[in-house]
């Protein structure tokens, strides 16, 4: 402790003793909650709300809504928030982190928050770390919110989307980081509004906050689907492109960078795949698969634009002529190319979506959490998250005996002095919590202890139910339990009878942990609200922490004492050093969290575009206007890339500004280059444009406004999904490939938010143009419907997301999905030429 927080304080106290007064004001409150009956106190609610409408803020009503709280969880589940607990609900509902000791009921003090902010209407988030604390929690503290009136819901792995959808409009709703995430992701998937269950982010407390923020952070949320049914249609494509003449059947646009068909080449490409019509929108697909076989054959050349290297095309930076390794062309011209030169074609199944749990949890309007440790971690949750962490007291002092480590030279040493204390302990009688960091040692442990006769529970963190009722009984007389870290987290270990008098509960760690934080959790499973309770760890110098980052130091003070294997050393030296060792990991894993988090900051950006595009089209937008702005956008590309300033007319090449004009728009109007050579640029910028207007609003009278404004969304839906579904496959291949930057002097982060904005951009351009392509070919006599691009198949954490089942019949129904696994229907791909 430094100088000036022994004479101030520490944050931590500084902040509670401002919070004082509130908590006194919440306590005065007592014996007038007391006085009301069941009805009158529920009315408070209602009471709330209303006060809430006239212009009244959550902090005006906190001390009394608390105080409600406080009276209804003594008359449904018998307990009564304590001061510190009345400290821990303030802070939770200021934003903040409450850090409170195991044992010291973080689940009741949730309640208090949720309800207050749960009278705003718009929904509470209490996140824990799995199914069963979810339940629980739901079945246990759902007593007080629905005897004061509040509807109460669970998000559990096995609910369906109207169940999820219910839980989701419930004031408070209990369920896990992976299931909150997950739906955030499919609700941005679905094609029609309805088939959304969340509604918008507005509070979570989040239990083991620094479990879900920090343990949990380094692995991103990703659902994954069938990729293209099959990637044959590019080798097919590449072979038809292949029989074309150069001079008569497609015409090269350099300056636009495309390919386009002749009247001849279209007719090679109906009789080649046995189509009628290669312009009608059903086969759109075919011509995406052309128009990229055309480039990679005639416009992508080898060893200029990308090589061939063990089998693999790597991109060539156009500007310094290196290797741009993890770099992908997107929309399909990757796998083109792949097939043009022979090689395996990328892509079985591609990430539909895709978000880190610090990109999810910064969405909520506020976010608070709690745990038994978090201080360690205060300066990564206030850079990553803006969370201040406030160090709440103990309701009874803490009186736990935290004895130094015992350090031993090798590991067998270390496990046999280990094996010898528990069957010491074990044969008075006291219980003994053993900790360990991997299942492995939990079962070398288990073996030793089989030998010696002293019967014992293992667990490891796979049945949450099995372990929580297994750790709750951890502090009963005779009890051996070994548990992995995360075994039963969540649960409180109270003592049994005449265990206090024998020393309370024996914590054992088998070994130090990367993070402090985690150790220190291991402690905290004894001295709940001031039970007696001792804790030590057992270390050797060959434990992985020790080999890997202990330095040579400590190898030097041991020995320097010269003592026997399997002679026990405690040394405050070595514990110093150690916890120095300690330090120096979790530096380096928060420099890997926040490195992955500024690659995901560039995607996250472009997701809340693409979500917030897919929203309007959702929430039924008229899009007229939009679409307008869109061929404007088109339009305007394509004569800047063919008629360069007025000063440089000699550069200009109309006749490849009216071909490309042509084949995007499919228009009724034919141009003529000599008389548009005549005008300025902006001129003939603006002549097209009207014209194109013109044709806009005919086929739009082809169809009735509102169907005609529903096919526009359709449209616009479809092509953002396909191009945002392969923009994250190619991020994605980016970033794997982009720390090689590194060796030639650039920094990896700024070369993915360069190129990744580039991919962006070519993106938003590629969807404004394939919709208002299929706008312009769109025919009244075939009905254009909303469908998915890709089927979800499932998630990186589980197999959450199933495939939709095919109908078991000899027939297969137009609109089932199709059996090939594409997630169309079945008349939109397999049989769309039955």
């Amino acid at each position: 402790m430094g100088l000036l927080e022994k004479i101030f304080g520490s944050h931590s106290e500084r902040e509670i003793k401002r919070l004082m007064p509130l908590v006194d004001k919440i306590e005065s409150l007592d014996s007038k909650m007391q006085s009301l009956s069941d009805e009158e106190l529920r009315n408070k609610t209602f009471e709330f709300k209303e006060r809430l409408q006239r212009g009244e803020t959550l902090d005006d009503l906190l001390p009394e809504a608390f105080a409600v709280v406080r009276e209804a969880a003594w008359r449904t589940l018998g307990m009564k928030h304590f001061r510190v607990q009345l400290i821990g609900g303030i802070v939770l509902h200021q934003g903040r982190i409450a850090e409170m000791k195991t044992g010291e009921g973080k689940t009741l003090v949730a309640t208090l928050p949720a309800y207050l902010n749960a009278l705003t209407g718009k929904g509470v988030h209490v996140v824990t770390v799995n199914d069963y604390l979810a339940k629980r929690d739901r079945e246990w503290m759902g007593k007080i919110y629905e005897f004061l009136g509040l509807t109460v819901g669970v998000i559990t792995h096995d609910l369906d989307a109207e169940e999820r959808k219910k839980a989701y409009n419930s004031d408070i709703t209990y369920g896990t980081n992976n299931e909150f995430g997950f739906d955030y992701l499919r609700d941005n998937m679905v094609i029609y509004k309805e088939e959304m269950v969340q509604r918008d982010l507005h509070f979570a407390i989040v239990d083991e906050v620094d479990s879900i923020l920090i343990d949990e952070a380094r692995t991103p949320l990703i659902i994954s689907g069938q990729g293209e049914k099959s990637t044959k249609l590019y080798s097919v494509a590449d072979m038809f492109v292949k029989t074309l003449n150069k001079e008569g059947d497609f015409e090269v646009d350099e300056k636009q960078h495309a390919v386009t068909l002749t009247e001849k080449g279209i007719e090679k490409a109906e009789k080649f795949f046995n189509i009628e019509n290669y312009a009608d929108p059903q086969n759109m697909e075919i011509q995406h698969h052309v128009i990229q076989a055309l480039k990679a054959n005639y416009l992508m050349k080898r060893d200029i634009d990308y090589v061939v290297k063990d089998d693999e095309v790597i991109i060539v930076d156009e500007f310094t002529g290196r290797l741009m390794y993890g770099r992908r062309y997107s929309d399909g011209l990757h796998q083109a190319i792949e097939a043009k030169e022979g090689v395996k074609i990328e892509r079985e199944s591609k990430t539909l979506a895709t978000i880190t749990f610090q990109n999810y949890f910064r969405l909520y309007e506020k976010l608070s959490g709690m745990t038994g440790t978090a201080l360690t971690e205060e300066v990564e949750f206030r850079e990553i998250y803006g969370l201040d962490v406030i160090v709440i007291p103990t309701n009874r002092p803490m009186i736990r005996k935290d004895l130094p480590d015992i350090v031993f030279k090798t590991e067998k040493a270390k496990f046999n002095a280990l094996v010898d204390e528990i069957v010491e302990t074990y044969r008075t009688g006291q219980p003994v919590l053993v900790g360990t960091i991997s299942i492995e040692k939990s079962e070398l442990i288990s073996d030793m202890l089989k030998r010696k006769g002293v019967p014992h529970q293992v667990l490891n963190a796979k049945y949450h139910e099995k372990e929580a009722e297994i750790v709750a009984h951890a502090g009963e007389r005779g009890m051996v339990t070994i548990a992995t870290n995360m075994a039963g987290r969540g649960t409180d270990i109270k003592l049994g009878e005449g265990v206090a008098e024998l020393g309370g509960l024996k914590i054992i760690g088998t070994e130090r942990h990367e993070s402090r934080r985690i150790d220190n959790q291991l402690r905290g499973r004894a001295g709940r609200q001031g039970d007696p309770g001792s804790s030590r760890f057992y270390i050797s110098l060959e434990d992985d922490l020790m080999r890997l980052f202990g330095s040579d130091r400590i190898k030097d003070i041991v020995s320097k004492l010269g003592l026997p294997d399997d002679e026990p050393i405690e040394s405050g030296m070595v514990s110093n050093a150690i916890e120095q060792a300690q330090k120096r990991v979790e530096a380096n894993n928060f420099e890997i969290r926040k490195s992955l988090l500024q690659f995901d900051d560039v995607l996250n950006r472009q997701r809340e575009i693409i979500y917030n595009q897919r929203r309007k089209v959702l929430e039924g937008e008229n899009l007229r206007e939009s679409i307008r702005d869109m061929i404007k956008d088109v339009v305007t590309s394509i004569v800047n890339a063919h008629a360069t300033d007025d000063r440089h007319r000699e550069e200009w090449d109309i006749k490849a500004l009216i071909r490309y004009i042509e084949d995007v728009f499919m228009l009724n109007h034919e141009f003529d280059a000599a008389e548009l050579e005549k005008h300025s640029k902006d001129e003939i910028l603006e002549n097209i444009l009207n014209h194109i207007y013109a044709d806009y609003e005919e086929k739009e009278k082809e169809f009735e406004e509102d169907m005609f404004r529903e096919i526009e969304r359709v449209v616009l839906l479809r092509a953002v999904d396909t191009k945002w579904i392969d923009h994250i496959d190619a991020m994605e291949h980016l970033k794997q490939g982009i720390g090689l930057r590194a060796y030639r002097q650039q920094d990896p982060v700024r070369e993915y938010q360069i190129e990744g904005m580039n991919m962006f951009d070519e993106m938003i351009y590629s969807i404004k143009e394939e919709t208002v392509r299929f706008l312009f070919r769109v025919r009244p006599e075939r009905k254009v419907e909303r469908e998915r691009v890709a089927e979800p198949t499932s998630t990186n954490y589980d197999d959450s997301v199933k495939k939709q089942p095919v109908k078991k019949s000899d027939k297969i129904g137009r609109n089932d999905p199709c059996p090939c696994g594409s997630g169309k229907k079945y008349k939109n791909c397999c049989g769309r030429n039955m």
